[in-house]
């Protein structure tokens, strides 16, 4: 017999074998002990939580010469007919690639015979909302005034697509997502069935990243049994073939959040690409340990509600106290927004960069979850110096040393005539090269100070280190060069800067208000 996948083979045959609907499946077997069959019903849930099968046994069971407490017998003549898919009784069509009008009248024709074997004729219409609207509307006379031995079972992923005359006609069956115990304990009897030995921590894995579709989480399971054939299904195993990133690397890249190092998330995220992980699935689950963070923060009794190892639980609370529930807060909505921008995203990394750099930096943002994160990092600052001075690595200065008193540093005059021609060009047209870098290099050119050296190369001055330390890269220098050179026709040597008090950043002239009004002509 050809080999069939996990998800076909142990397809319920019973409404006994339907996990998580246990609503659904009481209600119809109801309604065939007390032969109340309705003509239209609708099945609207997401994908994988049993919409078809269910709608397969109750076409077995409204059509079974011996039905039980459990739906269809299984072993009369129509079961087996309808099961060997043989039988005329139950047709399934395909909305998706037979939603033309035409369709629809066939079968509008089709039905105006009666069943020659059981009682009801079953139609079962997959992906219904693909239906167009004359097809719709082909549809919705049979629906009102049916034969008696019609049923019709609407099957959609999108409810909110189908006309309200059809929703009004049907009986309609919300399917839930089913539970991550649920599909962990129906993968270990399947695991048991085929011999195959696995660790509860790698079904759990499995059944979260099944995001509540039982046949998701087959699939995902069959495909660790093959690539780990004959051998055990650990839980380090399941990750490195579902691609998914281990904790510590979340540890690291929360570590460097918290601290607001840009270069420490750069890193991460270059690692995770190196090692050819999923990025979306790289923030779905960072989201998700924010969550765990926010969890173990807020709710006293945790156990039950992450699904950690005792070790994990400790890490986690030590890094739960490093961060306020705030910042947390605005750490999952801009990486949620982040999650469905990246769905269709061309470059994915650009988008998770600048996204991280935001994180770092939320001076960036004006809402109130960024100025609570700002004032946060203020007063980390704070601490840092204060220790500093108390261990001794600084000394505080004397009241004739402050700022107050110390003589102002003179500011370098410099006239418009006497930048070099290459340097006014770039200054002058300084938004236009901007847009012609990457996401990653606008953000960190944000707070630069644009001036002349000596030597006539254009000065980039920060007064933060990471980006100058982004900009002492001779690849991110290169990028900036090359966009100058395609507007102007010039090339330019910069001259990069940490210039690290303020007062010693203000000497330095600042071009662009110095050449603002100054007119050029662009090579295109």
């Amino acid at each position: 017999m050809a080999y069939q996948a996990l998800y076909r083979k142990y397809r319920p045959k019973t409404f006994s074998d339907v996990k998580g609907q246990d609503h659904i499946v009481t209600t119809l077997t109801n309604q065939i002990r007390a032969d109340r069959i309705g003509h239209a019903y609708l099945f609207c849930g997401t994908r994988g939580t049993g919409k078809t099968t269910i709608a397969k046994i109750f076409a077995k069971a409204v059509n079974c010469e011996n039905p039980g407490p459990q739906g269809p017998c299984g072993e009369c003549e129509m079961c087996r007919a309808i099961e060997s898919q043989t039988s005329m009784n139950v047709v399934e069509i395909d909305a998706a690639s037979n939603n033309r009008v035409d369709d629809i009248r066939q079968v509008i024709e089709e039905v105006q015979y009666s069943p020659a074997q059981g009682r009801f004729k079953v139609y079962i219409i997959d992906e219904v909302h693909m239906l167009s609207t004359s097809a719709f509307n082909a549809l919705l006379k049979t629906l009102e005034e049916p034969p008696a031995y019609l049923v019709f079972i609407l099957a959609t992923t999108e409810v909110h697509k189908i006309p309200i005359t059809i929703l009004s006609r049907c009986q309609r069956y919300d399917f839930k997502r089913i539970g991550v115990d649920t599909i962990a304990d129906r993968l270990r009897e399947l695991l048991d069935e085929e011999k195959v030995d696995a660790e509860d921590r790698a079904l759990t894995y499995i059944a979260r990243q099944a995001d509540g579709a039982l046949r998701d989480g087959l699939s995902l399971l069959e495909q660790c049994i093959s690539f780990y054939f004959g051998q055990e299904l650990t839980y380090e195993k399941v990750l490195k073939i579902l691609g998914a990133v281990d904790q510590s690397t979340y540890h690291k890249c929360m570590e460097a959040l918290v601290h607001s190092r840009v270069e420490g998330v750069i890193e991460v995220i270059s690692e995770v690409v190196e090692q050819g992980k999923d990025l979306t699935q790289f923030v779905n689950e960072f989201v998700w340990y924010l969550r765990n963070l926010l969890v173990v923060k807020t709710a006293e009794d945790t156990s039950h509600l992450i699904d950690l190892s005792q070790e994990q639980m400790a890490e986690l609370k030590s890094y739960a106290g490093q961060v306020e529930d705030a910042m947390l807060f605005r750490y999952i909505r801009i990486l949620s927004e982040l999650s469905n921008e990246m769905r269709y995203a061309s470059n994915k990394r650009v988008l998770l960069e600048v996204a991280m750099i935001k994180l770092c930096r939320p001076q960036m943002e004006q809402d109130i979850e960024s100025l609570l994160n700002r004032m946060r990092n203020l007063e980390q600052m704070n601490e840092d110096l204060q220790l500093a001075l108390e261990s001794g690595e600084l000394t505080a200065a004397m009241p004739s040393e402050t700022a107050g008193n110390q003589e102002p540093i003179p500011k370098k005059e410099i006239r418009p005539e006497a930048v070099p021609d290459d340097v006014r060009d770039v200054v002058a047209n300084w938004k236009q090269i901007l847009n012609r870098v990457s996401a990653v290099s606008r953000t960190m050119l944000e707070d630069v100070r644009l001036s002349v050296s000596d030597e006539g190369a254009l000065i980039l001055a920060f007064s933060q280190m990471t980006t100058a330390q982004f900009y002492q890269k001779e690849e991110n220098q290169a990028e900036l060069i090359e966009a100058a050179a395609q507007l102007i026709g010039k090339d330019i040597r910069l001259d990069i800067r940490y210039v690290e008090e303020r007062r010693q950043l203000n000497t330095l002239p600042e071009l662009r208000n110095i050449i603002k009004d100054t007119k050029i002509e662009i090579l295109d």
